[in-house]
């Protein structure tokens, strides 16, 4: 083990590695979106509260600067999140959408989200029983 960290969260639904891999995403039931720059601390560096329900999925993508994150509030929340080369400068992180289209069944919305490998597209499914793709 290279490194322990602490999200200070009881339960973690679900994580991402951003594409350099000097930086994760954790998403929480508990609603709570939070960003860790694995160089800095093993403490979270930013923690979003953007979602109304439970986080089921996060996701990066692979070319652009864009990560996302889907709930239980039926939305998926596309984000920029710029890593830059620099050390000396810390991550910026700006919520740019919220993608609200899915039905609640069962307390339950929207369970997985993906980025497209080379498009800005984003691909989620949900408990209405539909997949989703938004360009």
């Amino acid at each position: 083990m290279l490194k322990k960290l602490y999200p200070g969260c009881k339960w973690i639904s679900s994580m991402a590695i951003h594409p350099k891999g000097d930086n994760l995403l954790v998403g929480t039931y508990e609603k709570r979106l939070i960003w860790f720059d694995l160089d800095l601390s093993t403490k979270p560096y930013q923690q979003l509260r953007i979602h109304n329900a439970a986080i089921r999925s996060v996701a990066f993508h692979l070319r652009y600067p864009l990560f996302a994150s889907a709930g239980d509030d039926r939305s998926v929340i596309v984000s920029h999140g710029m890593v830059y080369n620099d050390l000396l400068q810390n991550p910026l992180i700006v919520p740019l959408r919220r993608l609200k289209n899915h039905e609640i069944v069962n307390d339950f919305s929207v369970f997985d989200t993906v980025f497209h490998p080379t498009q800005p597209w984003i691909f989620s499914s949900g408990a209405d029983n539909t997949v989703r793709l938004y360009t």
